[in-house]
């Protein structure tokens, strides 16, 4: 019965992420204004549910919250760079590109915790490649996105720092309570992106009314739902399935993308995108 409820858990989780990505390209701000805004906004809801559960449960460990302010500062990184992309290669492509994490995870696992890599991971990795370097545009003469391949660069990145923020957050959350580290990865988040936002992505604290009202929307949506229902659910399922549930991500985006923003990839990004998605899965399931 607790796993069924994590499956439902995860599945509202990835469907609830993915309307972020539609949602700060419709608001218009930099990346650092999202990133600070979207974190500093969830936080008087959250912060109630923490304090119900240390009472409730205790305290969690200093190691937890070490490890969780570590992974907040490694979700800013994630938001900043992936926000900066929204806006080269478009909300569906850049969510697609950042959930290359399916690979990048089981490399995280090998070097901190040396689990053991699995054939299909070699199989499948060239063909991700592939994926990656048709969603850049480089195969096609207009493909669709301001800029690309500097999106997709900066896809990439976001991706590095989204495995290393899910690989914590989970491990954090394996036997300790996880809202109290949850909160902390949002603090650190917050402060890191303002930090970051001021110095390098932009960073506008009095944003126009209707902005911050889609960014509301982002917090409610991703940081108050969306987030917390992957830190309470992702540890009491496998890694394998979690990934998998988490590839609905990308799919709604892309979906949403079309419907709301209007983009049009062209044929070889959405070949790029079918192959990432494709070797995701079949990574994702074939782990074990």
């Amino acid at each position: 019965m607790e796993r069924t409820a994590a499956v439902w858990g995860m599945t509202t989780a990835a469907l609830a992420v993915s309307a972020s990505a539609v949602v700060i390209s419709v608001s218009g701000t930099a990346p650092g204004t999202a990133s600070f805004w979207r974190c500093l906004m969830a936080l008087p809801a959250l912060v109630p549910a923490a304090l119900w559960e240390r009472r409730r449960s205790g305290a969690p460990s200093r190691r937890a919250l070490l490890t969780a302010a570590v992974a907040g500062v490694l979700f800013a990184g994630d938001m900043l760079l992936w926000t900066q992309a929204i806006s080269e290669v478009g909300a569906g492509l850049s969510t697609v590109l950042v959930n290359l994490q399916v690979v990048l995870v089981p490399v995280l696992a090998w070097l901190v915790d040396r689990e053991r890599m699995t054939r299909s991971f070699f199989v499948c990795a060239p063909v991700m490649l592939a994926g990656v370097l048709c969603t850049a545009g480089l195969l096609d003469r207009a493909p669709a996105g301001a800029d690309p391949v500097w999106g997709t660069v900066h896809a990439l990145l976001a991706a590095l720092c989204y495995s290393g923020f899910l690989f914590l957050l989970r491990r954090g959350g394996q036997g300790a309570p996880p809202v109290q580290p949850y909160v902390l990865v949002m603090v650190a988040a917050t402060v890191a992106s303002l930090a970051a936002g001021a110095w390098w992505y932009g960073l506008d604290l009095t944003p126009a009314a209707p902005a911050l009202g889609w960014l509301a929307l982002v917090a409610l949506s991703s940081q108050i739902v969306g987030w917390l229902l992957v830190a309470v659910c992702s540890p009491k399922l496998s890694s394998q399935l979690g990934a998998v549930l988490l590839l609905l991500t990308p799919i709604g985006s892309v979906v949403l993308g079309a419907v709301v923003l209007g983009e049009h990839p062209s044929p070889w990004q959405l070949v790029g995108c079918a192959l990432i998605l494709a070797g995701a899965f079949r990574l994702a399931v074939a782990r074990k």
